[in-house]
């Protein structure tokens, strides 16, 4: 187990750091005040020893070891254990990295829990609840709310990168890349995983609010009030970025579907083009082949053939091609084949 950092509070103030947990433990007891264990990434037997030494409840260490958890607050009497989810994101392959921050909150302790150190800023954090006295008269809840407000501010970033994303898929939509429905459903992912960490922030913060009012019989501030609608604003946003993203996706399979049907289309007028082609050279063939078969006929040159000898037989033969022309393209040209 790696401990990153041992604080010890007293009243308002810090009054010790950079000890070990037990010696920390002792300390607080002896000031009456409380002590911030921050440990990164502890094994189930490292966790075992924190709970012997600062009487953590089972089931809190329990749910601690288990991975991937969503948000939540476990209440058991006087300890709280809270499960929340930092969040960056990467621009450059539109993920959002969420990464598990628990707490552990008695009388006397804090205990941090991070799997990674760079998803909670500790100095920070030590340097919020310095500037806010007030906050750390509460006790060991302070480092609850500081944690809290922490991570809900962490996400600011990145809203504002999934926000940029989705206007420039708004924009990429009207255009010809095919790969905006992959990324659309992509960041859609994305999102909705958001939303999985940060739709129970806003119960999470009001039952926060009333175990802070039971345990210290103090009203809310308005700074925990600003707090609490800035959880709700966020769960909002991530709300309407998932509609959005949906409606993109379906705005970009009706343009799709426009783009096949006017291919299809063009291809359905191309044939009627193609068809009526077909038809005037066929018509033309037609006349034409009449002609040639009379000429054709008589110009086999066998002895015997009596029309060969008659008078009247080419004036005859010349009619006849030339009524048997007109008579065909008469009917094509009433049938619109000419």
């Amino acid at each position: 187990m790696a401990v990153i950092d041992v604080r010890v509070f007293a009243g308002a103030e810090q009054v010790g750091r950079g000890m070990s947990p037990a010696d920390a433990v002792r300390l607080a007891a002896e000031v009456d005040g409380f002590a911030w264990i921050a440990v990164r990434a502890p094994d189930a037997g490292e966790l075992v020893a924190l709970m012997d030494l600062l009487k953590l409840h089972p089931l809190a260490v329990r749910d601690c070891l288990r991975d991937h958890q969503r948000p939540k607050l476990s209440d058991y009497g006087a300890d709280l254990f809270l499960v929340m989810q930092a969040a960056q994101y990467h621009d450059d392959t539109e993920t959002v990295e969420l990464d598990e921050v628990d707490v552990f909150a008695g009388d006397r302790y804090v205990v941090t829990v991070a799997e990674d150190a760079e998803s909670v800023d500790l100095d920070t954090l030590g340097e919020k609840l310095g500037a806010h006295p007030e906050i750390v008269s509460r006790g060991s809840h302070a480092v609850v709310w500081t944690m809290f407000e922490h991570v809900v501010t962490g996400y600011g970033p990145v809203l504002e990168g999934v926000e940029n994303d989705i206007d420039e898929i708004e924009d990429q939509l009207f255009g010809d890349d095919a790969g905006v429905s992959r990324r659309i459903f992509a960041l859609q992912r994305e999102v909705i995983d958001l939303q999985h960490a940060t739709a129970p922030l806003v119960g999470i913060f009001d039952r926060l609010t009333d175990v802070e009012k039971v345990l210290s019989g103090r009203p809310d501030s308005p700074a925990f009030r600003d707090l609490g609608e800035r959880s709700r604003h966020l769960a909002d946003r991530i709300d309407g970025f998932r509609q959005t993203l949906g409606s993109a996706l379906s705005v970009h399979s009706t343009l799709v579907e426009q783009q096949n049907n006017a291919a299809m289309r063009s291809m359905t007028e191309a044939s009627l083009q193609q068809g009526e082609q077909v038809k005037k050279v066929s018509s033309w063939a037609a006349i034409l082949f009449a002609p040639t078969l009379v000429g054709t006929i008589y110009g086999m040159n066998f002895v015997h053939m009596p029309e060969l000898q008659w008078s009247f037989g080419y004036p005859l033969a010349l009619a006849l091609m030339a009524a048997t022309s007109v008579t065909l393209y008469l009917v094509f040209k009433s049938k619109d084949w000419l």
